[in-house]
């Protein structure tokens, strides 16, 4: 199976990091945001990657190459305008193919099974796509009151189990070209239309480390989590 990965974008709110280098390649933990990627799909039977670049096209392409030494299979399809994420992967139709493929976001790390989520849009014949879900963290740390006012806890920036947010992990059937929009993003463009017709489908991971790569705050922090929480060995 094949993975667009979705790599494009500015990283204006990662700046000064993204003034020289595609958002993508970022370092967490001395390894670059794509690199985590590239190993997370594998290991879920990924072998061929897309690269939907811009920004700084030619530094990612300098990073991956061919995709050789990562044991993988790269091709780049390059926007030389910001598309958005749903007129990227429109832009890439041709190279994509008449195939369900996975899409990822280019500033997420995590370790969900992308693989449990190819089953289940095999589940829904009549979906056009399914995308992953995660309950979402809070950035901040909540207070609880008692009575009479009275605090009774703190608690550090918990999951709010309640309340899902999309991960920014796809799996699609060809039939979402026919939605996708010239220039524009998918969230917005896309997968509203879909859920209106009841083609979308969500599958909630939970327990799994998901993290967004945003800001600066976030590629500490994540630099900090990684090691403990994918229980893999960081570079020096």
């Amino acid at each position: 199976m094949k993975a667009v990965i979705i790599a494009g974008g500015l990283g204006k709110r990662l700046r000064p990091l993204t003034e020289n280098r595609p958002k993508p390649l970022v370092e967490i933990a001395g390894k670059p945001i794509i690199e985590w990627q590239i190993e997370w799909l594998k290991r879920n039977g990924v072998r061929t990657f897309i690269i939907l670049a811009g920004y700084y096209r030619e530094k990612l392409i300098e990073f991956l190459g061919s995709g050789s030494r990562f044991g993988v299979s790269v091709a780049y399809v390059v926007e030389e305008e910001p598309l958005g994420t749903g007129g990227a992967i429109k832009n890439a139709e041709k190279v994509i193919g008449n195939e369900t493929f996975v899409a990822v976001n280019g500033d997420i790390v995590t370790n969900i099974p992308v693989s449990e989520l190819v089953s289940y849009l095999e589940a829904y014949p009549d979906a056009v796509a399914a995308i992953g879900l995660v309950p979402l963290k809070s950035p901040y740390g909540i207070v609880e009151l008692g009575g009479n006012s009275r605090v009774v806890s703190f608690r550090e920036k918990p999951t709010l189990e309640e309340y899902l947010i999309n991960a920014g992990v796809y799996v699609m059937r060809p039939e979402i070209f026919n939605y996708l929009p010239t220039k524009g993003d998918i969230e917005r463009d896309t997968f509203p239309k879909l859920a209106a017709e009841g083609r979308l489908v969500g599958k909630v991971f939970r327990g799994y480390y998901w993290r967004s790569i945003d800001t600066v705050k976030d590629v500490e922090e994540a630099s900090q989590e990684v090691q403990r929480q994918l229980g893999i060995t960081t570079k020096d």
